[in-house]
């Protein structure tokens, strides 16, 4: 294909990795639909069971081919994107597809869709397909990763579907937990007729006896029947800002919380309200952080600042993945939780500072998702900042000894001079550590 590596619909390529990044993107603006990739392993064009679909309920596959990343936001572009370590797809495995879904909408309203295959060793592009023919669309096939004489190639397909993703996933053999109509009642029963005088057998007189039991042996239980998949998404706002972990299935694995931003651009000028256009650098840095209280009353905080990243197999169980200080080539900032160590957990109060490139939030589109291993994502948006802050409370995790909730917090705070954004937080909230200056 040479250097251009746009694709036609029905075209293939040969794909000479062993591992590859699938990188969905569209163009976002108000009034776009959410879109979010996903992936089914197929044997004979159908999936084996529910286990073989990868997306955003299910972020990875068990034989870890197939992982989806999550989404980051970069100069009004968002990309979802799906790892696939073609080495470790299992040689049952005939095809990957990968698939996009819209919530909120149709495809009709979304602009700039398409998909990138991407080495996943040096990040060189292999191929690219670009769709722009959709309307009632709220699912697509964009392309499928398939094998042919022991090679893998990829092809754009761009099948749509108007029945979105529960839709999609259903052709190729997914059970899909969705809201079912009640049943009808059963019509009753006719009444059994009296027996006629004249058929009741003669019998002498005896007096009246309960009837012996009979033992009627009880039906084999039924085998357990598999879980349906969920596609519902969990959102919190100011009206509904809590949500129980147990009941959304998150009760063990990575809890991933991750931080994306976006900068909004402002313009100094003829008729631009006074005090509103907040200075934006091209080195902005937001810093996810995490203060945390063990059950046996040990407390700290996670953050890069000090180079406290953390830890999951060890005390606190929480480990932050790195500092992103461009926003640009990576997924924003991710924080794990290991709530395999639920117990030993009192309370986590997840957070963001701005390090450096704004004085507000005011001018920043953030958005935070917690994604557990097992149950549907948490997500909220930090549009509401009305105030000078350099410091956001995003949610708070509790433990009751039960259950693990989390609750939106989005409370913006303002630094008095002279006072770190961590001990603004830790006031805030009456954590009660000591804080020494950090730098990282």
């Amino acid at each position: 294909m040479g250097a251009d590596m746009t694709m036609h619909k029905g075209s293939n390529i040969v794909v000479p990795a062993r591992a590859v990044r699938v990188e969905l993107g569209w163009h976002t603006s108000p009034g776009t639909p959410d879109v979010d990739a996903s992936a089914l392993l197929l044997v004979e064009g159908k999936v084996r069971s529910d286990a073989d679909f990868v997306f955003y309920n299910q972020p990875a596959h068990a034989s870890g081919a197939v992982r989806h990343e999550g989404k980051r936001t970069a100069g009004g572009t968002v990309t979802d994107s799906l790892a696939v370590d073609l080495a470790r797809v299992e040689p049952a495995i005939d095809r990957v597809v990968v698939a996009a879904s819209a919530d909120g909408g149709a495809f009709g309203r979304v602009t700039g869709l398409h998909v990138r295959i991407v080495d996943g060793a040096n990040g060189s592009e292999i191929a690219r397909f670009d769709t722009a023919d959709a309307t009632v669309e709220t699912a697509f096939i964009l392309g499928e990763l398939y094998r042919r004489q022991g090679a893998w190639k990829f092809r754009a397909v761009g099948q749509g579907y108007d029945t979105g993703l529960a839709g999609l996933a259903t052709d190729f053999g997914i059970s899909v937990d969705e809201p079912q109509k009640a049943p009808r009642p059963p019509a009753p029963a006719p009444a059994a007729p009296a027996p006629s005088p004249r058929s009741a057998p003669a019998s002498p007189a005896a007096p009246s006896s309960p009837a012996a039991p009979q033992h009627v042996p009880a039906p084999p239980a039924a085998p357990p029947a598999a879980q349906p998949v969920r596609l519902t998404k969990v959102t919190l706002t100011k009206d509904a800002p809590s949500v129980s972990l147990a009941k959304q299935g998150a009760t063990s694995g990575a809890l991933r919380v991750n931080l994306n931003w976006e900068v909004r651009k402002q313009f100094k000028g003829w008729g631009a309200k006074l005090g509103r256009a907040t200075a934006v650098h091209a080195d902005l840095d937001l810093d996810l952080c995490a203060l945390y209280e063990l059950t046996d009353g040990r407390k700290g905080v996670v953050q890069a600042l000090g180079n406290a990243f953390g830890s999951l197999r060890l005390p606190p169980y929480i480990h932050l993945d790195g500092d992103d200080r461009t926003g640009a080539v990576s997924t924003g900032e991710n924080l794990t939780v290991n709530l395999d160590h639920k117990d030993r957990l009192r309370r986590v109060l997840i957070f963001v500072t701005i390090y450096e490139g704004a004085r507000s939030f005011a001018d920043l589109h953030a958005t935070v998702t917690l994604q557990p291993q097992n149950g549907a994502p948490v997500d909220f948006s930090l549009d509401e900042c009305t105030v000078p802050s350099t410091v956001c409370a995003l949610a708070l995790i509790t433990n009751d000894g039960r259950d693990l909730t989390v609750q939106r917090e989005a409370r913006y705070l303002v630094p008095e001079r002279g006072v770190s954004p961590q001990r603004t937080i830790d006031a805030a909230y009456g954590w009660g550590m000591n804080w020494t200056p950090g730098r990282k």
